[in-house]
């Protein structure tokens, strides 16, 4: 079975909840998962997926918690030719900013040459208040590829 690496980005803690039930589907499934609340790239192995888990904070920026592994990134641009990544966006479509932090981690990751495994998912919390069955249904549609 694979190991997954679950990056999350959280400001008020809901997107903890989204990662927690990704991370407990996937080991129900056999494979070896890890939730970072703060990553760091020396935590992380560059050969497992990542999956990040994020919302957008303020005007379209990333949660203070994942900051500094952008910031890593960005100034250090490692190789990150072997790293596949999912990318699960938590947003709300009332501000013009929709999604748009997480964008910027996965624009670094892949000027890294990160590569993107599956399509990604933008949940809208006016429409799926409940963010983690529209995570779950959505890892359900690809989670035979891990």
């Amino acid at each position: 079975m694979a190991k997954v690496e679950i990056l999350v980005g959280t400001t008020l803690g809901g997107t903890e909840y989204v990662a927690d039930e990704i991370a407990d589907q996937l080991t129900e499934l056999g494979h070896e998962t890890a939730i970072h609340l703060r990553p760091q790239l020396t935590d992380l192995d560059p050969n497992s997926l990542w999956i990040i888990v994020s919302s957008t904070h303020g005007a379209g920026d990333l949660p203070d918690n994942i900051v500094p592994f952008f910031d890593e990134i960005q100034a250090n641009t490692p190789d990150l030719s072997s790293v596949k990544y999912a990318l699960c966006a938590i947003g709300d479509s009332s501000y013009d900013t929709f999604c748009q932090g997480p964008e910027k981690l996965v624009e670094q990751l892949n000027l890294c040459g990160a590569q993107v495994f599956v399509d990604k998912i933008q949940i809208d919390v006016q429409y799926n208040p409940i963010a983690e069955e529209a995570a779950i249904s959505w890892l359900n549609e690809w989670q035979e590829k891990i």
